[in-house]
């Protein structure tokens, strides 16, 4: 719901409101985000002036005023949420009020980038045009409100007004000046093989954080999605605001506390090496940025993200069916497979009760190892005489889908497609391209190459019975040519895969950046599974998965039971903490099932059928984090059906302690009046007893040992 009252414009969620109201002098304020208020006039705005900032003829200084949309260099000093240079080659800009315009029922479609849409939930958007005459500019900022959720969905397009070129310096597609308050900035930074760990720190008085990436993709390094939580705020409860990023190139998360300690947050595309000229009449449209609040902790947030996630940006239709358990067989094979090894590993692994077979890297091209036949998107007929339509045949007939990975972006300069279209890679004129995993990337700013992965993919998965793909990106984009030049290979991304997954919507496809370099909602949209990380040790993954678990659906987070010693690491855990762990999301295995011992085989088989057992709960359910990897020496949490009927726990000690005694685990989520039976052992338990009391686990002597449960209510 949004109500304008006078010169304030209220949007409502489920349990939040966001307030906005226009001053006398046509600036556009920011009033409240937070807990929902009652509908009144809040546009008294107290005008703040300081004789130590500056401030204009009508005694106002909007430095110490809270800004929807902040320009820098006039009457605001703190970094910008634009800046545009104009025709008179200076960006002093001050973007005032003109209007408005509420569309029930909608959400804003973006040319060329994914967002939220309304589907079968209630949304209205407000569209507020702001305008500075003088710089010639205009903007147009959209806020879309969910009735069933707490979330405010932003983004921004910026407008060429004048008669001369201009061009956009930065764009955020959104800004939150939060005033003074005890908060920490959460943020999940890390690298390949360790995605997505968890940090929180304070932010004080003077600081700036940029929280970015420039490494062509989302990234390993820094994910675009961070939280704001008042300094008392846990798992459970207390204020806490998320910002996420429906985008998949080089983005940047600001946090900046001023002398007063007046908190500004801003998200939206990096502005380093970003640059997009505009001629007379032409618009930018920033990339949207999801605004997520709840009272209930941080896994407030989450659970409001998950569901959001689920329901209004996933377009495919597997997003609300579940997963095939898979086998893939890189780690079993790499490139070093025949077709006779392959149908093994499917016929053992069919009668363990794995449903889909998945032909990793090497089938394509004289594609031997790591040097060669990338772009080369035709079978390699030496390792695979049947060629892919034969060999997904015998898949078919073993009983099983059949998959493949492919790597679409990228090109070896070992390859067929490189010698005839060198020019096709991405380069910088007079200097030899920097290789990274020996091979280039593929320019996909030019429609020609579009077109040509367009055609090449859509050829391979017509040719058989695919239902299944796996997108790798392998490596970090070096030599961009010119500033906003990763922007324009952004939107050649998303135009590849609009283009195939709406030509074949009934394959589920999965995203993969050499693990989980490019986890974030803007691949979400098109994929409902992304490869969490290339780590798939079990002990590592806690982590990777648990922080991970706070942005995204957990029917997001691909997780798979490898061979140990661990091929990441070295480490070894036992099977069963392996499939426990990876329980967590859209389960499979990754190993030569033809090696295992009849008794781990036997393991196996009863695993699979656990989780088909589990899976309609794990991808539907409430997730809560029960046990923090960061701050314990366990891990723990716990999937609710949304009618609280059943809820499946997992636990895992992480290091074994002599003369210790365990912790016990505190359900969360259930019906505290009613009675939930453990459907291994028969034991009964009260709701009120699991989330007060609480159970305790049974772990073996040993490291890395899990426990888990599944409850259903009597």
């Amino acid at each position: 719901m949004i109500i304008k009252n006078n010169n304030t414009f209220h949007l409502m969620g489920r349990n939040v409101s966001y307030i906005m109201a226009v001053d006398e002098c046509g600036n556009l304020l920011h009033v409240h985000y937070g807990k929902k208020l009652a509908d009144r006039d809040y546009s008294e705005i107290r005008k703040n002036r300081s004789v130590w900032a500056a401030y204009d003829e009508d005694d106002e200084t909007l430095e110490m005023s809270a800004q929807e949309y902040p320009s820098y260099g006039h009457l605001d000093l703190k970094a910008p949420a634009y800046s545009v240079v104009n025709g008179s080659g200076n960006s002093i800009a001050q973007l005032k009020y003109k209007g408005y315009e509420i569309r029930n029922g909608y959400a804003p479609a973006l040319k060329g980038m994914p967002s939220l849409f309304v589907g079968d939930k209630s949304a209205v958007t407000i569209e507020l045009t702001l305008e500075d005459k003088i710089a010639g500019i205009r903007a147009v900022l959209s806020y879309t409100v969910f009735d069933e959720y707490d979330i405010i969905a932003r983004s921004v397009e910026i407008i060429n007004m004048s008669d001369t070129d201009i061009e956009v310096e930065r764009a955020y597609s959104a800004c939150l000046d939060m005033g003074a308050g005890d908060y920490d900035l959460i943020h999940f930074s890390g690298g390949w093989a360790r995605e997505r760990e968890y940090f929180r720190t304070p932010v004080t008085q003077g600081t700036r954080t940029d929280i970015s990436n420039e490494r062509g993709g989302s990234g390993h390094v820094i994910n675009p999605f961070i939280m704001l939580a008042a300094r008392n705020a846990d798992e459970n409860e207390g204020s806490v605001y998320g910002l996420t990023l429906v985008y998949s190139g080089n983005h940047s998360s600001t946090v900046e506390c001023d002398q007063y300690g007046s908190i500004r947050v801003m998200q939206g595309i990096n502005p380093f090496m970003f640059g997009a000229k505009l001629k007379p009449g032409e618009g930018f449209q920033t990339p949207q940025s999801v605004l997520s609040y709840s009272d209930k902790g941080i896994g407030g947030v989450s659970r409001a993200l998950h569901d959001v996630f689920g329901n209004n940006l996933c377009r495919s239709k597997w997003q609300h069916k579940d997963r095939p358990v898979l086998i893939n067989n890189w780690e079993a094979t790499y490139f070093d497979f025949t077709e006779e090894k392959l149908i093994q590993i499917a016929k053992r692994a069919k009668e363990a009760g794995i449903e889909l077979f998945v032909l990793d890297d090497g089938w394509f091209g004289k594609r031997n190892d790591d040097f060669s036949g990338l772009g080369d998107w035709y079978e390699n007929r030496a390792k695979l005489p049947s060629g892919i339509s034969g060999l997904a045949k015998r898949i078919n007939d073993i009983g099983m889908k059949f998959g493949l990975w492919i790597e679409p972006e990228m090109v070896n300069p070992d390859s067929d497609l490189y010698r005839a279209h060198p020019d096709w890679a991405i380069s910088v004129p007079g200097r030899a391209p920097a290789l990274s995993r020996n091979q280039l990337i593929l320019d996909l700013s030019r429609d020609e190459v579009c077109d040509y992965i367009i055609k090449s993919i859509c050829n391979i998965l017509g040719s058989a019975n695919i239902e299944y793909i796996k997108w790798d990106m392998n490596r970090p984009m070096t030599d961009m040519p010119y500033k906003g030049y990763n922007h324009k290979y952004t939107l050649g991304f998303y135009k590849i895969m609009d283009a195939i997954t709406s030509a074949f919507p009934d394959i589920l496809f999965e995203g993969c950046s050499g693990g989980g370099g490019r986890f974030d909602a803007g691949v979400l949209a098109y994929m409902p599974q992304i490869w969490t990380s290339d780590n798939s040790d079990a002990a590592a993954r806690l982590k990777i998965q648990y922080s991970t678990s706070m942005g995204y659906p957990v029917s997001s987070i691909s997780a798979h039971v490898t061979a140990v010693p661990n091929h990441q690491n070295g480490r070894v855990t036992s099977l069963k903490t392996r499939a426990e762990t990876a329980y967590m999301g859209a389960f499979g295995y990754e190993l030569d099932i033809t090696q295992m011992s009849d008794a781990d085989f036997e393991t196996v088989k009863a695993q699979v059928a656990r989780y088909k057992e589990l899976r309609t709960l794990m991808r539907a359910g409430d997730f809560y984090r029960l046990q923090s990897p960061y701050e314990t020496n366990y891990c723990g949490w716990e999937t609710v059906s949304k009618d609280k009927s059943e809820a499946f726990v997992f636990s895992c000690r992480i290091l074994s302690v002599a003369n210790s005694r365990d912790r016990r685990v505190m359900l969360k989520g259930l019906d505290a009046s009613a009675s939930y039976i453990d459907t291994a052992c028969g034991r009964i338990y009260g709701g009120d007893e699991l989330m007060y009391i609480g159970l305790e686990p049974e772990y073996a002597r040993e490291d890395f040992s899990s426990f888990s449960v599944l409850l259903k209510k009597l």
